[in-house]
């Protein structure tokens, strides 16, 4: 009987049957005891547990770990078509947060580089290069993660490898091509050590609508194995520009007993050493930003099914000013341990994520609230609830983003020194 990716077994040779059966589909067994086995499916399995042709329902003892359509968040072109929708639709309400400067930039949203969907928004990437020719680009597919097919282009003869249609001097479409997004380039990431490197946070989601969710402590650092440098002469080493673990392990360089991570904790101290304090409140104030306010732009589209909970794998770069920019969300962050610190990190995050989406354990039930007792929470905080923040009088959300209180729960607020929870409308 399948709850939660649980599996209640009846006898060893139905334990054995199931298990091969499930491996074949694409479930990860990730824990185990002596009456229970948790699965984690992956997002080829959701998608055919929710497929129209199968006709497959799921009852209320059964929960899973993805929401049907997440991809509207974890597709790289999905999430910048959603953040510029949700964009739009703040600037037409008249909202505060959609303000823009002099210059056109949102003050609030601008987080996610300047993007294009190619081949479809070729014209549109074209007539932005021209403006700034000395730019640098990075092409990313779609579809795929680990730093696959990723490359960075400087000129426009450098996109020759799709074919272009002589006469309108625009991309022609094929069927068989695989769309990709092309991204401004962060040139002038924060280094550490003159290397680059990116944060990958955990964020849990237990419903939609209501937005409630939850921001793993225990987050880290990936650092490239070799220095940064912009010099276009090398463009095509991917060890200095792409701090996947998939990438860099492949490196001369590459520690195998650090894997070249960092804590985020550890990141944190270095930041308040060489920093401050305040600035590194703020950055950390953002990136809490930045997040709810992704998930808040998908969610209206978001197929907030009641079996549902997910946990995604935010990539953040922070650039020299420290200012941090959304690079994409992972749907499947990767629960493989390439250190033992990262063994007891995945261990521990799969745990705390079980515990609030099954709490103690029981029988899952998917009609229950879905706001688990905070001795559940592990290495979670809460980090948006939705409810709390539409039944607080205040509007929070304006004085996070002036200031005027950090907006995490545990981190305190600078204008009266008590802890404050999350709460931004």
């Amino acid at each position: 009987r399948i709850m939660a990716g649980k599996v209640k077994w009846v006898t060893d040779i139905e334990k054995s049957v199931l298990i091969n059966n499930f491996e074949k589909r694409g479930w990860i067994q990730v824990a185990e005891n002596e009456d229970w086995n948790f699965y984690w499916m992956s997002v080829q399995t959701i998608r055919n547990v929710f497929s129209v042709e199968t006709g497959y329902r799921l009852s209320d003892d059964q929960i899973v770990n993805h929401f049907p359509n997440h991809y509207e968040l974890t597709r790289k072109d999905l999430m910048v078509k959603n953040i510029k929708r949700y964009r739009k639709e703040l600037e037409k309400e008249g909202s505060p947060l959609a303000e823009k400067d002099e210059n056109g930039k949102y003050i609030y949203l601008d987080f996610v580089p300047v993007t294009f969907m190619l081949p479809a928004d070729y014209n549109l990437f074209v007539e932005e290069f021209r403006k700034n020719p000395s730019s640098t680009w990075i092409m990313k597919p779609c579809g795929k993660a680990q730093g696959k097919g990723i490359f960075l282009i400087n000129k426009l003869s450098q996109i020759k490898k799709w074919s272009r249609d002589s006469k309108t001097s625009s991309f022609v479409s094929q069927s068989s091509k695989e769309a990709y997004v092309i991204s401004l380039y962060i040139n002038n990431p924060l280094l550490i050590g003159g290397k680059k490197f990116d944060l990958r946070l955990y964020v849990l989601v237990s419903t939609y609508r209501p937005l409630r969710c939850y921001m793993y402590k225990l987050g880290f650092c990936r650092f490239c194995t070799v220095k940064y440098t912009p010099s276009t002469s090398e463009l095509d080493n991917m060890f200095v520009h792409l701090t996947n673990v998939a990438i860099q392990k492949h490196g001369d360089d590459y520690n195998h007993i650090h894997g070249g991570k960092w804590t985020v904790s550890n990141l944190r101290l270095y930041l308040e050493s060489t920093r401050g304090k305040e600035v590194t409140n703020k950055l950390f104030d953002e990136i809490h930003w930045i997040i709810v306010q992704s998930l808040k732009a998908v969610a209206p589209v978001m197929n907030n099914d009641k079996h549902c909970f997910e946990c995604y794998g935010y990539d953040i770069i922070i650039d020299d000013k420290l200012k941090p920019w959304l690079i994409e969300v992972n749907a499947s962050p990767s629960l493989t341990s390439s250190t033992a610190n990262d063994r007891i990190l995945k261990y521990n995050l799969i745990n705390d994520t079980l515990n609030i989406a099954v709490p103690n354990g029981e029988i899952p039930d998917c009609k229950w609230n879905k706001s688990p007792p905070k001795e559940v929470l592990g290495n979670y905080e809460v980090l948006y609830d939705e409810e709390m923040a539409q039944s607080d009088g205040h509007d929070r959300e304006l004085r996070s983003r002036s200031g005027q209180s950090t907006g995490v729960k545990g981190n305190r607020a600078r204008d009266s020194g008590k802890p404050v929870l999350t709460t931004w409308k």
